[in-house]
């Protein structure tokens, strides 16, 4: 049992927990984070590897940071302790002494993927000398040369035809069987420019074919990888029963993402279940220079993402006494009232609670719609005309026609809507106002969350102002110039925004009793009286 690690720590104080936290939001328990606190010791100390994490200085080209993991664990003699994991590879390997290992090391010098990487690699390498070979780029240079010529000498003549029949016609001396002629001459010119390309088209076409089979046989034999890499990830559950990743994704609509299985979560419980270890309970953190996309902080804690390890984390944790999602058990029990700000025939301007969806989701039906329409069930068309997230409370504007609708919407994509926003940030700021500018989209491996990303993010923007700093955090408002997904809550926490989380952020920062950001104030030409209207919902924090 050489990965189970004894607490050094004195756990005798601390209770397990009834029940295994739900892995994709969760507070890690204080064993787990007593855990999580050796291993950080560990990792300032150790001296079995060299990585540059880029805690002491991440502006340097290969600092890198990584995510780690500590599941604690009871072994067959009561004892408790924990086993630690590291999501991917350090160092170019899967293997350290002091973390469990892969759930298939695809690494392994004599395993079959280092094999095929090397037939792979052998394969690119024929294909790039034969591409570059001098006798055919020389060849295929003159038969692209020599084709575009011929195309170029064939459409002269058919225009040189064209024209004159063109002339005939407006001259009234139609000739059939000149017409005839013509369509003789330019398919027997076809046939000799053809035949004047025929040898050198030969050459080119056996070189090329060697190239094609060449590609089409990297490309089975990657394919034939692939699925096998997705079979040898078999993973285990309490019930000992073991499915490998085709298993688990089969049912998906998405692909098998890549890196799948190679998280710390299943690395964790893979090892756990494989030597008789029960599972306690879990936690995941961020060790060193923080990402340019995700939001990832140092030694913060991050619960497992949804699109790699949700489906087989489901797998996994069958059988055991898992919490139910507290998302999901949190907007069940919230009966907060929705409050009207302003009514007329046209629209209203509402008050929305924290913890409320704006509308319904897969799993929970109460939302701003279903209440606005069970109250007013003579509304027509879309009501909604803008969201808030469902943990921000504030100013929502509901259409009571699809033509108010239409009207309003307008005026939000040509930005004429002005919106300010209220947040408490958790920590201080160096600066007293500004602007972030940061391209997001979503994060395909962990919805809902939203990235950073250059070249496929949508435009956002964000303009701030301090209002207050009081106990090490930071009051201000947010003015957002485009309505991107949780914009204000990544322009935030992202180390290349304002680098300081909204206190109760659940997703890029950390839990409390709600996340403080309000939707304070609002401002629009009513699409009735033409009229500039504003609107205002005191801060409730």
């Amino acid at each position: 049992m050489t990965k189970f690690i004894h607490f050094t720590s004195s756990i005798n104080a601390i209770s397990l927990p009834q029940k295994f936290d739900y892995p994709h939001n969760y507070s890690p328990h204080k064993l787990a984070i007593t855990a999580a606190n050796e291993l950080q010791e560990y990792l300032k100390k150790q001296t079995d590897f060299e990585h540059n994490f880029g805690i002491e200085n991440n502006t340097t080209k290969d600092a890198l940071g990584k995510m780690f993991g500590v599941l604690v664990v009871k072994n067959s003699n009561e004892e408790i302790g924990y086993l630690a994991a590291f999501s991917g590879k350090i160092e170019n390997t899967s293997v350290h002494q002091h973390f469990v290992p892969p759930v298939y090391d695809i690494l392994d010098k004599n395993g079959f993927y280092i094999q095929t990487e090397k037939k792979l690699n052998q394969i690119n390498q024929e294909l790039f000398e034969l591409e570059n070979n001098i006798q055919f780029t020389t060849i295929k240079n003159d038969y692209n040369t020599l084709s575009l010529t011929n195309e170029k000498l064939l459409n002269e003549e058919h225009s040189k035809i064209k024209a004159r029949r063109k002339l005939r016609k407006q001259l009234g001396k139609q000739n059939n069987q000149l017409n005839i002629n013509e369509e003789f001459y330019l398919r027997e010119y076809e046939v000799y420019l053809k035949a004047k390309i025929l040898p050198l088209e030969k050459e080119f076409l056996s070189y090329q074919q060697k190239v094609n089979q060449l590609k089409k046989q990297r490309k089975k034999l990657s394919a034939w990888v692939q699925t096998e890499i997705f079979k040898h990830y078999q993973f285990l559950n309490q019930e000992k029963e073991t499915q490998n990743l085709l298993d688990i994704f089969k049912n998906s609509k998405q692909n098998i993402p890549a890196g799948a299985g190679d998280c710390c979560a299943p690395k964790l419980l893979q090892y756990a279940f494989k030597h008789g270890l029960t599972p306690i309970c879990m936690a995941e953190f961020w060790w060193g220079k923080p990402l340019a996309t995700s939001v990832r902080k140092h030694k913060n804690f991050y619960p497992a993402c949804t699109g790699k390890c949700k489906p087989i984390l489901t797998h996994m944790l069958k059988g055991m006494l898992v919490t139910e999602n507290p998302l999901l058990e949190q907007l069940s029990v919230n009966k907060k009232e929705i409050t009207v700000i302003y009514e007329d025939d046209a629209l209203m301007v509402i008050n929305k609670p924290e913890e409320l969806l704006t509308v319904a989701g897969k799993e929970i039906q109460d939302s701003v719609y279903q209440r606005i329409k069970n109250k007013y069930p003579e509304i027509t068309g879309p009501i909604i005309v803008h969201r808030l997230d469902m943990s921000t409370s504030g100013i929502l504007l509901i259409a009571k026609n699809e033509k108010i609708y239409k009207a309003l919407q307008a005026q939000f994509i040509n930005k004429t809507v002005h919106k300010r926003y209220v947040a408490l940030l958790d920590g201080t700021l160096s600066k007293n106002n500004g602007s972030i500018n940061l391209p997001l989209r979503v994060d395909l491996d962990d919805r809902p969350k939203q990235l950073v990303c250059n070249e496929h993010g949508k435009p956002a923007l964000t303009k701030w102002e301090t209002i207050e700093v009081y106990n090490g955090k930071t009051k201000v408002h947010f003015y957002p110039i485009t309505g991107r997904t949780h914009q204000l809550r990544v322009h935030a926490a992202h180390n290349l925004g304002l680098n300081t989380s909204i206190v109760g952020d659940d997703l890029y920062g950390e839990k409390s009793n709600r996340l403080h950001l309000h939707a304070e104030h609002i401002e629009f030409i009513h699409p009735i009286t033409k009229e500039k209207v504003s609107f205002t919902s005191a801060c409730p924090f």
